[in-house]
């Protein structure tokens, strides 16, 4: 490759005649780096009062005045949390050019080249494009295919969050899952009209009252006869509430209501990117919340895929129904593994932040490696219990469930019980309950929609259905 952009979003390069060099700087080595460089650079470093300080960038001259080193503070070894994508914020702090990173036992090359594709992200849909980004030289022995794979992965699904409702509506989820399934020779089988309505109902109440119609959009790759993985993701393009409506403060960012899908679809090209031998299935249910006269309401019974009835306690825990539909689908086929993804609850937020989400799962082996998998990408989460005497809260007088009953109380593990009630056969089920939303730049995740446990979900699949040769 000879650009650091392809139509799908940032690369490596290969290489660079005369690229900057990036001296990633610890407190503790310092004074041997500053004693060890030019004059002119020291003074430099000196005058513009450079301390290796995490996150600190310092640019200094060559000796013909031009650019010729970036410092990168790490901090101290043992002060606190180092973030390990510090090097994501050198594309915003660096003029464009190219760029190497000098070998540095602080920092794995991978991961700080992986870092600097998701630092480069732009959502500029609606915007002038901004000035060219500067560029990285894949660091030696980086497999600078693996990362520009899941960078790009990554940046389609940000672009999906980033993009508002009136842009993306149910048919935009299916153009896109479309075109995924396309580039990779994938089956895309798409459920809409009576046909919803008859087969999925819940999906069919959900999006009944919007002009666009709802649908349920089914892709299948790989060998039919390889290990069955299943991907769920929560695709409300925009929810207002439906006749429980949100105040206008928590609309505002409601056009993320389908980060599931997106994390779900990235997570997918990730997989099937990398030619993992699993037989992917990938659905999501996508809908608009909306209010007209055609709207579910509150107190309605539902009966669902899955023949449980439903009565719908509040509108707006809409989220839920759709997924019980999707995976009563996906259950019934008895897969190896499901993944489910969705921005379901507040509760796991108030929980959690928007940094960590929350994770469901009744096996505990699988329950490790998951946060292993989490952890070792960088890509963390955290489990909460499926207390099951929580789940007499879900009761109702006139249905067999209730989707959102009051009282307030445990609203995320609720959430993930009423989902395991649709999950009969298959044990190895893990849920997301994510935010799908970076509230502030940070290294390497720039403000805006985030695809949170893609790359997770990805590296959990490989390690179990590892490529062979």
């Amino acid at each position: 490759m000879t650009s650091d952009q392809t139509p799908h979003g940032p690369s490596l390069v290969d290489e660079a005649a005369g690229a900057v060099p990036i001296r990633c700087v610890t407190a503790e080595a310092w004074p041997a780096v500053e004693a060890g460089m030019p004059p002119l650079q020291r003074s430099f470093a000196a005058a513009t009062g450079f301390a290796p300080k995490a996150g600190r960038v310092a640019l200094l001259p060559g000796e013909d005045g031009g650019l010729g080193l970036v410092l990168l503070g790490l901090g101290e070894a043992g002060e606190g949390h180092r973030d390990r994508f510090l090097a994501g914020k050198l594309p915003g702090a660096l003029p464009a050019g190219h760029y190497r990173l000098e070998p540095c036992e602080a920092l794995d090359a991978a991961e700080a080249a992986l870092a600097w594709l998701l630092g480069s992200y732009r959502f500029e849909r609606y915007r002038k494009p901004g000035e060219p980004r500067p560029r990285l030289v894949a660091p030696e022995g980086v497999d600078a295919a693996a990362v520009g794979r899941i960078a790009r992965a990554v940046a389609a699904g940000r672009d999906l969050v980033n993009t508002p409702a009136n842009d993306l509506g149910p048919a935009e989820v299916e153009a896109a899952m479309r075109a995924l399934g396309e580039r990779f020779g994938a089956a895309v089988a798409v459920t809409l009209g009576e046909d919803l309505a008859r087969d999925f109902p819940l999906v069919h109440a959900v999006g009944a009252a919007s002009p666009r119609a709802p649908r349920l959009i089914d892709l299948t790759w790989g060998d039919a006869d390889a290990p069955r993985v299943t991907l769920v993701g929560k695709g409300v393009v925009f929810d207002t509430g439906g006749l429980d409506i949100k105040p206008a403060s928590n609309m505002l960012l409601m056009k993320k209501d389908m980060g599931g899908a997106a994390a779900a679809l990235a997570a997918a090209e990730m997989i099937m990117g990398a030619g993992l031998p699993v037989r992917l299935r990938l659905i999501v249910p996508s809908v608009e919340n909306a209010i007209a006269g055609d709207a579910f309401r509150p107190g309605d019974v539902i009966r669902s895929r899955a023949g449980l009835t439903v009565e719908i306690g509040n509108t707006d825990a809409e989220g839920r129904l759709i997924l019980a539909d999707a995976l009563a689908l996906a259950d019934a086929e008895e897969p190896e593994l499901i993944l489910d993804f969705a921005t379901l609850t507040g509760a796991a937020r108030v929980a959690l932040g928007p940094d960590l989400p929350a994770f469901f799962t009744e096996d505990e082996g699988l329950a490790g490696a998951v946060a292993e998998a989490g952890d070792r990408v960088n890509d963390p989460v955290w489990r909460l219990p499926l207390h099951p005497p929580y789940a007499s809260l879900l009761d109702s007088k006139i249905a067999d469930l209730n989707n959102a009953p009051g009282g307030g109380f445990a609203g995320a593990i609720t959430a993930a019980l009423f989902l395991r009630r649709f999950v009969r056969r298959t044990r190895a089920h893990v849920h997301f309950d994510l935010y799908g939303w970076n509230p502030s730049t940070k290294p390497g995740r720039p403000e805006g929609g985030e695809v949170q446990t893609a790359r997770l979900a990805y590296a959990l699949v490989a390690e179990r259905y590892p490529r062979k040769g």
